[in-house]
């Protein structure tokens, strides 16, 4: 059994809206077959939980009213609960990170184990991306509003800004494959 004093990798995916993270988090989490834990599950749990329909209005309602209840660092603890339950592997993916408070409240107790990617793309592109989606698709102005939103609600920059590395995701996909798997390399992890 590996307890959370053994595990040796917690990646966290960061980057903002329409960067390429679900893109980056499914490819590493098949081709590597590492556990993922989503911040975003919580919410999700929680939403169902009271009987409500899963929407983003919901969603952002709840995750909100946590938040405002049990502290900036609620979401993060309940994660690494997540994580440390995991037992069956020394590597964890981390999807949907978001938050400064976040972030130095995975640093404080993994240290040198949390490794964080950030993946970018341009805002032209993120927002194309947005507006394209097939699921919750947005318009050009509800992207560039959420740019912002994120970044002073959730304070989502300063842990894009720390990133370990940085994956430019601007091409084809596989130019950010190939970039993500040499950062698994360095970390020792090899394709399953």
């Amino acid at each position: 059994m590996i307890t959370n004093m053994e595990k040796k990798h917690i990646i966290a995916i960061l980057g903002m809206p329409g960067s390429g993270k679900t893109e980056a988090i499914e490819y590493l989490e098949q081709t590597y077959r590492l556990p993922k834990v989503y911040f975003g599950q919580i919410t999700i749990n929680e939403v169902l939980r009271r009987g409500l329909p899963v929407n983003p209005v919901n969603e952002r309602n709840v995750r909100e009213e946590l938040r405002a209840r049990n502290g900036k660092d609620y979401y993060a603890n309940e994660v690494m609960a997540l994580i440390d339950a995991i037992t069956d592997s020394e590597s964890v993916l981390v999807e949907s990170l978001y938050s400064w408070t976040e972030f130095q409240t995975l640093k404080r107790h993994y240290g040198a184990a949390l490794h964080t990617i950030s993946i970018h793309a341009s805002p032209a592109l993120r927002h194309e991306r947005l507006t394209t989606r097939p699921i919750r698709p947005l318009t050009k102005a509800e992207a560039e509003i959420r740019d912002v939103a994120q970044l002073e609600q959730l304070e989502q920059g300063g842990p894009i800004a720390l990133a370990d590395h940085v994956v430019i995701n601007e091409g084809a996909l596989n130019a950010m494959t190939d970039r993500l798997d040499q950062i698994m390399g360095e970390f020792g992890l090899v394709k399953k």
